[in-house]
C-alpha cells in the first residue's frame, strides 16, 4: 500500500523548495494510487501507455498524469485527450505528432524535453547539440505548433553510487534550463520545469536546482513485475 507517512515526509521536505512531487504509480494497483489521492497527492506518473488508460478511466477526473516513459509516437493519440504533461519528449517528430493529436482534442499539451546527461547507453534524449537544433527549428515553426506547449527540460543520471557524478549531471541540466530560461524563444514564458532526480537521488536533484522530482518506491513500495 501507499505509505503515506513517507508521503507527508517528502512533502515537508519539497515545499519550501517549490519542487512537485510527481508519484510514480506504474505497476502499482488503483487502490494504492487511490489511496495517495485522498491524502491529497494529485499529481501521478506512469511509463506504459495501455497502464495509463486504464487507470485513468477508474480514477478522478482531476488527477494530473504526468507520462513519463519513452513514448512511440504512434501512442500519443491514446493518451493525448487527457494527459497532464509528457515528460520525454526527444524528437521533433514526437514533437509534431503530440501537436497534432492536441489539436485533435482541442487541447494544448505541456512537454518536457528529454536530455542525454547520463553514462548509460540505455538511456534516451537530446544532446546539447541536438537540442539547440530542436529548439531552433521549434522557433523557426512554432506557428504550426500552437497546440504543443514546451515547458522545461527532464533528464536521468547515471545509475551510479558516485554522488558527485550525479551532482555533476544534474548541475550540467540545470544549467542548459537556466540559460535557455534566459533566452528568447516561441513560447519561452512557460519554461518553467527542470524535472530531475529520483527516490534514490532526489536531495541532489533538489541541491542542483530540481523543480519536480518523480518518486515511485519510497511511496509504494518495490514494483513486482
Amino acid at each position: 500500500m501507499a505509505d503515506l507517512e513517507v508521503r507527508t515526509k517528502l512533502l515537508e521536505e519539497l515545499a519550501p523548495e517549490h519542487v512537485t512531487l510527481v508519484a510514480v504509480s506504474k505497476k502499482k494497483p488503483v487502490a494504492d494510487i487511490a489511496a495517495l489521492y485522498d491524502a491529497g497527492q494529485r499529481d501521478f506518473g506512469e511509463n506504459y501507455v495501455q497502464e495509463l488508460t486504464e487507470k485513468q478511466t477508474q480514477l478522478p477526473a482531476d488527477i494530473h498524469w504526468h507520462f513519463i516513459g519513452h513514448l512511440q509516437a504512434n501512442k500519443v493519440k491514446y493518451i493525448s485527450p487527457f494527459v497532464y504533461l509528457i515528460h520525454a519528449v526527444d524528437s521533433y517528430k514526437l514533437l509534431e505528432e503530440i501537436n497534432k493529436q492536441a489539436l485533435k482534442n482541442n487541447r494544448v499539451i505541456d512537454v518536457l524535453l528529454q536530455v542525454y546527461i547520463a553514462n548509460e547507453d540505455t538511456k534516451f534524449g537530446l544532446d546539447e547539440k541536438e537540442l539547440n537544433e530542436f529548439l531552433g527549428n521549434y522557433e523557426t515553426n512554432s506557428a504550426g505548433l500552437q497546440n504543443v506547449r514546451i515547458c522545461g527540460l527532464m533528464g536521468m543520471a547515471t545509475n551510479t553510487e558516485d554522488e558527485q557524478q550525479i551532482h555533476a549531471e544534474y548541475a550540467k541540466l540545470n544549467g542548459l534550463f537556466i540559460a535557455l530560461s534566459n533566452t528568447t524563444f516561441a513560447g519561452r514564458s512557460y519554461f518553467n520545469t527542470c524535472s530531475m532526480g529520483m527516490s534514490a537521488d532526489y536531495k541532489i536533484a533538489i541541491a542542483e536546482g530540481s523543480t519536480m522530482v518523480r518518486i515511485g518506491s519510497m511511496l509504494f513500495g518495490r514494483r513486482m513485475y
